[in-house]
């Protein structure tokens, strides 16, 4: 069997920690996109409330995204296509602090630290070190397709 990286119902995407030109997210939400565009996204949602934070930081919507996917062929070309229409004055600065903000960040209000706590109980409720958002989404991946948490 030949391995397709963008077949999400075989494998998870990258890991949201995962970086491209500094961007955390970018990897993955690339992933998700070229496995939408071939069909084959299984159980994950493209332009899900983390994938809109990705694109509200770049300024482009998930149809740009996309239509950028759809002409490039790799990470890098991505990377450099985003980078033409994303803000001229986003500064390395700026997408380090977002990315390690975002990296650690985990729910702020009543409604998300709901959800957190319930996919938490579903998934692995005897873990106590998964605190933000970019643990769960990583210890989803890891037992969606066969491991234990």
């Amino acid at each position: 069997m030949d391995y397709d990286p963008f077949d999400l119902t075989q494998h998870p995407p990258r890991s949201p920690r995962v970086r491209l030109g500094g961007f955390v997210l970018l990897p993955r939400v690339i992933d998700k996109g070229r496995a939408l565009l071939k069909g084959k996204i299984g159980e994950y949602k493209f332009n899900c409330p983390m994938d809109q934070k990705l694109f509200s930081f770049l300024q482009i919507n998930e149809k740009q995204f996309l239509e950028i996917l759809s002409k490039t062929s790799s990470d890098k070309e991505v990377l450099r296509e985003i980078l033409k229409i994303s803000p001229p004055s986003l500064a390395s600065w700026q997408i380090e602090n977002w990315s390690s903000f975002l990296q650690q960040s985990g729910p702020s209000d009543l409604e998300s630290k709901k959800f957190f706590v319930s996919s938490l109980e579903q998934i692995a409720p005897e873990r106590e070190d998964i605190v933000s958002w970019f643990d769960l989404l990583d210890l989803d991946d890891y037992v969606s397709f066969g491991g234990k948490p």
